[in-house]
């Protein structure tokens, strides 16, 4: 009958004892062992905290998800209350002039705020392309290589 102990290399009697004990047949663990048995308890730690952090990102995304969807739903109904106003000023103006025309005084309006808005999207949009450029960050960048050259 062979020995196992005797076949097997050293780096294998190392991999099979558990973490934290000697090595079969012997009293302290060497430098080595301490070592990987470091780095072992600190992979275990890294991978259990990652594990966290994916639990917890799963979660907030959860409600995340969850909130988004009850915001979509309340801006379309707040869309449907919107049209049903817009109705119902069109019958009030109906009152007074034809149905036709209070719809048409409506829809006027509609486009009247949707031109302003437009125009003050643009304009927003226009000052934030002109501002997207980091003009202080380049600045500085430029200020540090020059000082960083030989012969500044």
């Amino acid at each position: 009958m062979s020995n196992d102990s005797a076949t097997r290399t050293a780096s294998e009697r190392a991999s099979s004892r558990l973490t934290g004990q000697p090595a079969p047949g012997e009293t302290e663990r060497t430098v080595g062992q301490l070592v990987a048995d470091a780095s072992h308890d600190i992979s275990a730690l890294v991978q259990s905290e990652i594990q966290l952090a994916k639990a917890e990102v799963t979660k907030g995304i959860s409600f995340g998800g969850k909130g988004v969807a009850f915001l979509a739903v309340a801006g379309f109904l707040a869309l449907l209350g919107l049209i049903f106003l817009f109705h119902t000023l069109a019958q009030v103006i109906a009152i007074w002039l034809p149905v036709w025309a209070g719809y048409l005084i409506m829809t006027l309006v509609l486009f009247a705020f949707a031109a302003v808005l437009g125009l003050l999207g643009l304009k927003a949009v226009k000052k934030a392309k002109a501002n997207a450029v980091p003009q202080r960050a380049i600045r500085n960048a430029q200020d540090t290589v020059a000082a960083i050259k030989p012969g500044s």
